[in-house]
């Protein structure tokens, strides 16, 4: 795996590389942020983040992504991480199926329900393409930082890289998450506290 093209960005949280790589499993590419403090040697600070427009585009209080999504960028440009931006929108259901999802939980459904009843399972996503993204990048060690298990099992049969730690990312809990954020706890046993 090669990356389509790389450039120079420079953002509110610092500097970066950016790279656009072809995915494994979607038609859209995989965004890669690679902080200018960058240490391939080192055990490396990686978010994997999956897109989700209403939260990183928009600052939607309904989960709590576009605070993540922030707080990891200042975190890893300081550290020198890498930000891995999978495009699988709404556990990979896309944006038009996440809305009408959305209209399922308005009515009483959790976040996993609401995919489940829309024909989708509950999480659909692939972590492949990031694994594949470290590889290039020679990552060996790093430090993930997720409350997600399954990001941290995708690495479990990958000899090449060793998750050395899970970082927490306890941030943008407001009245209106609370129950999205509870069922991810509850569900699929996010590393979320109460």
């Amino acid at each position: 795996m090669k990356p389509l093209v790389e450039s120079r960005l420079p953002t509110k949280f610092g500097g970066f590389k950016i790279l656009a790589f072809e995915s494994v499993v979607s038609e859209m590419p995989t965004i890669v942020l690679v902080s200018d403090k960058f240490n391939a040697d080192a055990a490396v600070e990686v978010r994997i983040h999956s897109e989700c427009m209403t939260g990183d585009v928009f600052s939607s209080f309904r989960c709590d992504c576009g605070a993540q999504l922030d707080t990891s960028l200042m975190k890893l440009q300081q550290d020198g991480g890498i930000l891995i931006y999978l495009r699988q929108e709404g556990r990979g259901i896309g944006l038009v199926e996440k809305l009408k999802a959305y209209n399922l939980q308005d009515d009483g459904m959790d976040t996993y329900e609401a995919n489940v009843g829309l024909g989708h399972p509950e999480d659909g996503r692939s972590f492949e393409t990031a694994v594949e993204v470290l590889k290039y990048l020679q990552v060996k060690r790093i430090k993930l930082l997720t409350n997600n298990p399954d990001k941290v099992r995708a690495f479990d049969s990958v000899d090449e890289i060793e998750v050395t730690e899970r970082l927490s990312l306890q941030v943008g809990v407001v009245s209106e998450n609370k129950e999205y954020l509870e069922a991810k706890r509850l569900v699929k046993g996010h590393f979320i506290t109460k």
